[in-house]
């Protein structure tokens, strides 16, 4: 009877302990949730507001068409965005489907960097958190692995809001996010700027100036040419360049042509663009400006001298280029 006696006092002692612990835990699972979800939410939004910048990535390292890459882009960070959220407010679902959807595609993510490491090496950007934060393969690796532990405790030892109407909210939730950036970010239109009435020759006497040192080596007055005038400290100029990278390096034909304007040094320019696959010509500030004015990248669709289009660098479209040229 004394054991006894003894065993039910140290319960009682031990219980106020117990209900603190139960309380420490309870605080640090929402901690938890809240810090997953956190990153998953910050992940989308650096990924969206640089989402031609992710759609680009999806295209050199995944190889998807341009169209499929541009809806990827927007459905992942959509995704991101509902998990991130639903992670926030400890709201996981049915069957904690948020949890494991959310492992899932850590796990996904994970063999992507893998791939991407194996095939490109440590010391590019893997696009993790868009273009705001710098992540080789080895460091967003060690992230993923850091997020899925934790999803994993979560789902072991969390059960969240277990309410009925907790299920209809993260599935609202779910569509209505992965349907937002379609919103935010459309999907440019395709189809260059047709110019009918308003066709205009093109002069570039200024490429070709005696004593230039770098005159083009072909003649663009003969045949059809893709002409970027573009800015080496220009962001979008630098996309635009990356991008026509990535369009000649899946079609070696594409009769590309950069106009890099300013003297400066263009090792940044090509460590951005990574555009060396492309010919160009530099032209300096003063005669650059008077061709194509303050607004730029400029991208003609050149005919036999005459401009027949132009088109923003974000529409600029493989397959309307090819169909162009034929």
């Amino acid at each position: 009877m004394f054991s006894v006696y003894i065993l039910s006092e140290f319960y009682i002692t031990l219980r106020p302990f117990k209900l603190y612990m139960n309380k420490f835990t309870h605080i640090f699972l929402i901690t938890l949730s809240v810090f997953v979800g956190a990153v998953f939410l910050y992940s989308a939004s650096t990924k969206l507001n640089s989402i031609f910048s992710f759609e680009y990535t999806i295209v050199g390292f995944v190889h998807l068409p341009w169209f499929f890459a541009a809806v990827a882009a927007r459905i992942l960070c959509g995704l991101e965005a509902a998990l991130g959220t639903l992670l926030i407010l400890n709201i996981y679902g049915r069957r904690k489907w948020v949890l494991k959807t959310a492992i899932t595609l850590l796990i996904i993510f994970s063999l992507y960097l893998i791939y991407l490491w194996v095939k490109e090496g440590n010391q590019v950007n893997c696009g993790c958190f868009g273009d705001a934060i710098w992540m080789s393969p080895a460091s967003s690796l060690i992230k993923n692995v850091l997020l899925i532990i934790a999803t994993i405790i979560l789902l072991l030892f969390n059960n969240g809001l277990g309410k009925k109407w907790a299920n209809i909210v993260s599935l609202s939730l779910l569509v209505i996010l992965i349907a937002l950036p379609f919103f935010l970010y459309e999907i440019p239109n395709q189809q260059p700027t047709w110019l009918q009435k308003d066709k205009f020759k093109l002069n570039l006497s200024s490429l070709y100036a005696p004593g230039k040192k770098d005159i083009p080596k072909i003649d663009l007055y003969k045949g059809k040419y893709i002409i970027a005038f573009l800015s080496p400290t220009c962001p979008h100029c630098q996309m635009a360049a990356y991008k026509m990278h990535l369009m000649k390096q899946n079609n070696p034909s594409l009769p590309f042509f950069m106009v890099i304007g300013g003297s400066m040094d263009l090792s940044d320019f090509w460590a951005k663009s990574k555009a060396q696959n492309i010919p160009y010509t530099r032209l300096d500030k003063d005669k650059f400006l008077k061709l194509i004015g303050f607004s730029f990248p400029v991208i003609d669709w050149v005919n036999n001298d005459w401009v027949e289009a132009q088109t923003p660098y974000i529409s600029l479209n493989q397959k309307e280029i090819e169909k162009w040229l034929k």
